[in-house]
């Protein structure tokens, strides 16, 4: 079996105690196998608030997957964001901005959509969705192929289309022919499951809320995702778990269950 924990929009520096230690429980509970961070880290990427994601990392003690979010590039020192805006991401989670895990039964693929010259929204590049489109096509036939990335690749309100990913709908074409089964994202702090539309084969966005920070969006709660593949889940599918913090128990726990089923049939094509 593979688990994968998705923890997004942490925003550490606005972080919660009560929130981050029921995490560490969580985690410590379903023994992960593979932590991703999807972006936003940190809430105005500073030393200290890198330092203390990092110390949570630590307690967590897992495989861990960073990406850096629009928080994580400098504001403010506006030399710092030009010269080295990934100099703090980078102390803390090492060089690799956009990391790789492979394993028999898992395959995770991470994008760096921000952009220095970008306050806010995220692109994809040409680049990166042709680097992405062939690693998805070597893959194994028992992996689950997972891309990370962000800002949301699919949105659910009106209001949440300017955060679009910029190329989103190019780098969709392409994943999903190369053989892609999910696409992880957060940047707007609200978590649900989307089945993508119009493409080669079947293929779901997912998106997490806020992990532990106080910024939560519309009532919704602090929340992160579980991802089980692999022979605790049911053969040949994928349980998507949202888990919510339940503030009178200081706890996370399930509070929705997505069971979807990866395409596997056909030969993924790397096509243009």
């Amino acid at each position: 079996m593979s688990v994968l924990l998705q923890i997004s929009d942490a925003h550490f520096g606005t972080e919660q105690v009560s929130v981050v230690e029921a995490l560490v429980a969580l985690s410590q509970q379903q023994r992960p196998d593979v932590l991703v961070l999807s972006g936003d880290i940190t809430q105005r990427a500073r030393a200290c608030q890198f330092r203390a994601a990092r110390a949570l990392i630590n307690r967590l003690g897992k495989t861990v997957l960073a990406i850096p979010g629009n928080h994580d590039i400098p504001l403010f020192n506006i030399g710092a964001r030009l010269l080295h805006p990934y100099a703090q991401h980078c102390e803390a989670f090492g060089d690799e901005l956009e990391p790789v895990h492979a394993s028999p039964e898992l395959l995770v693929l991470c994008i760096n959509t921000t952009r220095w010259y970008r306050h806010k929204n995220g692109e994809v590049s040409p680049a990166q969705i042709d680097r992405v489109s062939k690693r998805l096509a070597s893959a194994e036939p028992g992996q689950l192929r997972v891309v990370v990335v962000h800002h949301p690749v699919a949105v659910l309100r009106a209001i949440d289309v300017q955060n679009l990913l910029r190329g989103h709908a190019a780098a969709l074409q392409r994943w999903a022919a190369a053989g892609a089964d999910l696409v992880l994202g957060g940047h707007i702090h609200l978590p649900y499951v989307i089945a993508l539309p119009d493409l080669a084969r079947p293929m779901w966005a997912v998106q997490a809320g806020t992990a532990v920070s106080s910024r939560v969006r519309d009532g919704v709660p602090n929340s992160v995702n579980l991802l089980r593949w692999g022979s605790d889940a049911p053969a040949g599918r994928c349980l998507i778990e949202r888990w919510d913090y339940a503030a009178a128990s200081q706890a996370f726990v399930r509070t929705a269950v997505n069971d979807v089923q990866p395409a596997r049939t056909g030969k993924p094509t790397d096509a243009d």
